[in-house]
C-alpha cells in the first residue's frame, strides 16, 4: 500500500479549498461492451482515536441556514458513523482505458444548495457533460470553482438551474462567496464510470468491471487543520475562522476482477 498527496489550500474571507486537478490521474477511455464483468465491493472505515470535524459560526442568513439554532456548521470534511464507516471518500479505477458506457447516479450529477449546504459534499461529472446546480434557499447564494473549472455562479432566485459544461478532468473546489464561508463541496469531473464515492457507513461498489488486475485508489479530501487564523468576513463584517488544511490523501490498493465474480477491497483511514 503507497500513499501520494496532492495540494489543497484555503484563500479569501471565506473558506475554500483549491486541489490539483491532476490529483486524481484519467487516462483516456473507450466505451466496449462487458459482457463478463465482476463487481468491485468495499468500505473506508476509520481506525484509532476519533478526530474533532472542524466547524465554524455560522454568522448570516441563520433562519435559512440554521433553522435548528446550532450556531456553527460542521464542514463535513471528515464525517465517521458509528461503526467507524468514512463518508464522501472518492474510490475508483487508476489507468483504466476501456469498459462499460457512463453511469454515474444523477444525484452526484446535480448539486443543490440546501440549508448553505452544498448537497451532495462531493459531485461526480461525466466529461464533456453538463453540471446541473439549483439553490433550495430563498437566499443569495453563489457557486464558486476553482481547479479542474474555474465559474462563479450567483444564484439569486429560488428553484432555478444553472448548468456548465465541464470540459477538462480533475477536481474542482467549491465554495460560496455570498457571506456564507462554511460552505464547502467538491466535483470530480471524471473520464470513466469506474468511480464512486462512500456512503454514510463508509460502502462502495463498483460494477461491470472487464476482468482483469486493476490499481484502485481511495481518495479523500483531508481533515486535519494546519493551522487556523481569524478573518473579516467582508459580508457580515464580523470575525470568523479560516482554515488552512493539510493535503488530500490518497490510499493505492491492487485488487484481481474475475469475470462474473464479486471482488472486496477495504480501506482503512486514520488520524496519523
Amino acid at each position: 500500500m503507497k500513499l501520494s498527496r496532492g495540494l489543497v489550500w484555503l484563500c479569501s474571507s471565506a473558506i475554500f479549498f483549491l486541489a490539483a486537478s491532476s490529483a486524481i490521474p484519467q487516462a483516456g477511455y473507450d466505451v466496449i461492451t462487458v459482457s463478463d464483468g465482476g463487481t468491485i465491493t468495499g468500505t473506508v472505515k476509520w481506525v484509532g482515536p476519533r478526530v474533532k470535524p472542524p466547524s465554524v459560526p455560522i454568522t448570516k442568513n441563520p433562519e435559512v441556514c440554521d433553522p435548528e439554532g446550532t450556531k456553527v456548521r460542521d464542514l463535513e470534511r471528515i464525517v465517521v458513523d458509528s461503526d467507524g464507516g468514512v463518508a464522501n471518500t472518492v474510490v475508483y479505477l487508476k489507468d483504466i482505458t476501456r469498459g462499460k458506457a457512463m453511469d454515474l447516479p444523477e444525484a452526484r450529477r446535480t448539486l443543490d444548495q440546501r440549508q448553505c449546504r452544498y448537497v451532495p459534499h462531493i459531485s461526480l461529472v461525466p466529461l464533456h457533460s453538463d453540471f446541473r446546480i439549483k439553490s433550495s434557499d430563498p437566499i443569495l447564494h453563489t457557486v464558486q470553482m476553482t481547479g479542474a473549472a474555474s465559474f462563479n455562479l450567483p444564484f439569486p432566485f429560488q428553484n432555478q438551474y444553472l448548468k456548465r459544461t465541464m470540459e477538462t478532468p480533475g477536481v474542482i473546489d467549491m465554495k460560496c462567496n455570498a457571506g456564507h464561508t462554511w460552505m464547502n463541496g467538491i466535483a470530480i469531473v471524471t473520464r470513466q464510470p469506474y468511480i464512486a464515492v462512500t456512503d454514510e457507513h463508509g460502502t462502495f461498489r463498483i460494477t461491470d468491471v472487464p476482468p482483469g488486475s486493476y490499481e484502485i485508489a481511495a481518495w479523500h479530501e483531508g481533515w486535519k487543520v494546519a493551522r487556523e487564523a481569524q478573518t473579516l468576513d467582508v459580508g457580515s463584517q464580523q470575525m470568523t475562522k479560516r482554515y488552512f488544511f493539510t493535503e488530500p490523501i490518497t490510499i493505492d490498493k491492487k485488487v484481481e476482477v474475475k469475470a462474473n465474480a464479486d471482488a472486496n477491497v477495504d480501506f482503512q483511514l486514520s488520524a496519523k
